[in-house]
């Protein structure tokens, strides 16, 4: 008897492109175990999993969260400006409300 699989996506939105791969894995594959499958690693080399955060459809998940059927797993890039900081410059450049 062949073992269950489930349909799962990989993606990682880069500036000039993206990388988006739909697999089919064993039920009980991790987010780790599909990034590692998808050749998202071999493709895009500056992806460390122990600092890029990762997601499934927008919700930070930890490496080892179990997938389920047509999740679809993000790796996130790493933010360039902290948002609180790049906000406090913007509202500190604006004049003074009389």
């Amino acid at each position: 008897m062949a073992e269950a699989s489930i349909q799962v996506q990989i993606c990682h939105a880069l500036p000039d492109s993206a990388f988006l791969r739909t697999l089919n894995v064993p039920v009980g594959t991790t987010v780790e175990q599909a990034v590692e499958l998808s050749g998202l690693l071999q493709a895009v080399p500056g992806i460390d999993l122990a600092v890029n955060m990762v997601g499934i459809y927008g919700k930070k998940k930890a490496l080892d969260t179990v997938l389920r059927e047509h999740d679809r797993v993000e790796v996130y890039r790493p933010l360039l400006a902290d948002p609180k900081e790049a906000r406090r410059r913007r509202a500190g450049s604006k004049p003074a409300k009389a």
